[in-house]
């Protein structure tokens, strides 16, 4: 039972540290941020598919459609 609750704190104090961090940003530092973040992980699904970044976008942009009703105008844009 202390090891559970060791690691709940660790996760607790983790969470608390990246709040802090995010509520001493700017707005436009938090937006920096969550750009470099995506294109990491852009480029991390490109190495592990073995795809390029165009590729990869286009990816993403057909599964956020899965489950939408279909759209001609989108079908155009993105395949």
């Amino acid at each position: 039972m202390a090891i559970i609750r060791f690691m709940r704190s660790v996760a607790d104090r983790l969470r608390r540290d990246d709040a802090e961090f995010l509520a001493r940003l700017t707005a436009s530092e938090r937006l920096e941020l969550v750009f470099a973040l995506g294109a990491a992980d852009v480029a991390a699904y490109c190495l592990s598919h073995g795809v390029d970044r165009r590729t990869a976008i286009r990816i993403f942009e057909r599964q956020r459609q899965k489950g939408r009703n279909p759209s001609q105008c989108m079908n155009a844009i993105i395949g």
